[in-house]
């Protein structure tokens, strides 16, 4: 395979992976269980400026995530770190998609069996997206990339710093809940932060380890011929 098929399949597969997590989200959301750490702030600022969509505050509040980077590498960061911003775009686009798509289902969900069950395809979806991305070796979310500089530059272990970045993103969203609508789950009809939030945090983690190997068996030899 030539270079330039290699870049189109590699990014590809990555684009398919930016997708699938968007997909993930668009059920959490859904759900109405909670929703993954990461989605938080976006999603309570959406219910709080209905006129600005999740994606747009998804892709906005992520660029803080490229400004942070800037602020821990100073002289080392440098214009690829920026590039960020495209994916970040594109994702913001597709939760947008997501959303809509599953406009169709009950919105929010009431039955908790349902609930549990969208929450639990949530975690799937993001699980196998996250995967594809890594895989794929292309795009790159802003998180994910402030997660590796953070573990780069600090003793901490990228696992303990993923914890630390989920608790302060909750926090954040708890606060601004209280703040807007006078409750730390959401805003009344839409939940935000609840137990689907505790599962996706934890159970995505478990799961890429039964998808991950399944990914790379038959996704990787793509992006190495």
């Amino acid at each position: 395979m030539t270079k330039t098929g290699k870049f189109f399949v590699r990014y590809g597969i990555s684009t398919l992976g930016l997708i699938v997590v968007a997909l993930g989200v668009g059920l959490s959301i859904k759900s109405n269980l909670g929703i993954a750490p990461l989605s938080c702030v976006p999603t309570v600022l959406s219910l709080r400026w209905s006129a600005i969509s999740i994606g747009t505050f998804t892709w906005g509040f992520n660029l803080l995530f490229i400004v942070l980077q800037a602020a821990i590498l100073r002289k080392d960061f440098k214009w690829e770190h920026v590039l960020q911003v495209l994916p970040i775009l594109i994702f913001g686009y597709l939760v947008d998609g997501a959303v809509w798509l599953f406009d169709a289902l009950n919105s929010p969900a009431t039955n908790y069996l349902i609930q549990i069950a969208l929450c639990l395809a949530s975690v799937v979806l993001t699980a196998v997206g996250i995967g594809l991305e890594v895989v794929g070796r292309g795009w790159i979310l802003p998180a994910d990339s402030t997660l590796n500089v953070i573990t780069e530059r600090t003793p901490l272990k990228f696992g303990t710093v993923k914890v630390i970045m989920d608790v302060v993103l909750v926090a954040m969203t708890a606060a601004l809940a209280l703040i807007f609508f006078g409750l730390w789950t959401g805003n009344g009809e839409t939940v935000v932060i609840r137990e689907g939030t505790l599962i996706q945090a934890v159970l995505t983690g478990l799961c890429m380890r039964l998808t991950d190997p399944i990914l790379k068996k038959f996704i990787s030899p793509l992006t190495n011929q």
